[in-house]
């Protein structure tokens, strides 16, 4: 007789509008690794950690080429203000993603913010003057 309890409790029960739910039922059925899952993860990490480290190789030749700087003392003064601007953009906006990731979902916001990082670090490729990498940069 306390083998019938001891069943009863064990079983799992998976509930139609539980998100929790819903993925613990996932966890359940699925045997192996998910690789579309951790392929899309890697993408969104990849774009969002290139910004990030792939500006100081060339960093210095861009300000150079702006004719920004008078000496090449200056060139770390100015490039300062365009490696700063990333995070700076990203610590500003940060609550009000917050409360919109909140509103709208992850997923959009997510697929929203990496769209804009790629744009907009592609138009920062593309800047022609000191003000206008800056502004790319933060946004």
């Amino acid at each position: 007789m306390g083998d019938d309890n001891k069943i009863a409790l064990l079983e799992k029960v998976y509930y139609d509008d539980c998100p929790g739910c819903k993925m613990d039922k996932r966890k359940d059925t699925q045997l192996d690794v998910p690789w579309i899952t951790l392929i899309y993860v890697w993408v969104i990490v990849l774009c969002n950690a290139l910004p990030i480290s792939s500006l100081f190789p060339f960093l210095y030749f861009m300000i150079k080429d702006f004719h920004i700087a008078k000496q090449d003392a200056d060139v770390g003064y100015y490039a300062g203000f365009v490696g700063c601007s990333f995070m700076l953009g990203r610590a500003l906006t940060s609550v009000l993603w917050g409360v919109i990731a909140d509103r709208y979902g992850r997923k959009p916001v997510i697929i929203f913010g990496t769209i804009a990082s790629v744009v907009f670090n592609t138009l920062f490729g593309l800047s022609t003057n000191f003000w206008m990498a800056v502004i790319t940069r933060f946004l």
